[in-house]
């Protein structure tokens, strides 16, 4: 296992923001991040969405950039990563449909490995079943799901996140800045100027 490996579970029309940041960020604290997607190679890309808050009762949508999937998903290895990154987006509402995806899931928290889901990414902690007891975050939409898998629903500001053991949750791109510091904490990363 390497301490410097990241894995982030994407798909199409995951939300751009919460895919593209977070993958420059821990490339900048010097993580390798793997992106995967079911049925995809290295090179194969993945369509984004941007998800705003435009006053309507949910976000927009509009279409994103093409996201390079850089790691075979079929090749993925949980023993191999530190870390498991899950964006936001409509996406998760299909890679919970994936049966390795959920596999993937359950074997990062059974490890007590760290776990960053934003936004609809807590679709994929709650069918997995890694919710039971534990405080997550999460786009509002997505609070039933979190309860109903067990978990205590963290109603915080969309600039927040909350951190529960080895699990870092957030309601939204807005909380990027803490929550990809909570991250870090838990990844044990240090920045250092």
């Amino acid at each position: 296992m390497s301490d410097k490996k990241i894995l982030m579970l994407v798909g199409d029309y995951a939300e751009d923001y919460e895919t593209m940041v977070p993958f420059q960020f821990l490339l900048a604290l010097g993580y390798q991040v793997d992106a995967v997607c079911p049925d995809k190679k290295a090179g194969d890309t993945v369509a984004t969405a941007i998800h705003d808050f435009e006053g309507d009762q949910t976000y927009s949508e509009k279409r994103g950039h093409n996201f390079a999937i850089n790691y075979d998903f079929a090749a993925v290895n949980t023993e191999d990563y530190v870390g498991l990154l899950i964006p936001g987006g409509r996406a998760p509402e299909y890679l919970r449909l994936n049966d390795r995806v959920l596999e993937i899931v359950k074997e990062f928290d059974s490890a007590k490995k760290p776990i960053a889901a934003v936004c609809h990414g807590a679709q994929l902690l709650a069918t997995a079943n890694v919710l039971t007891d534990k405080k997550c975050s999460a786009y509002p939409a997505c609070a039933p799901d979190v309860r109903l898998a067990g978990g205590e629903y963290a109603d915080i500001e969309v600039t927040e996140a909350v951190t529960d053991g080895h699990l870092v949750t957030a309601p939204a791109w807005p909380a990027h800045p803490v929550w990809l510091a909570q991250f870090a904490k838990v990844l044990g990363a240090k920045i250092e100027i």
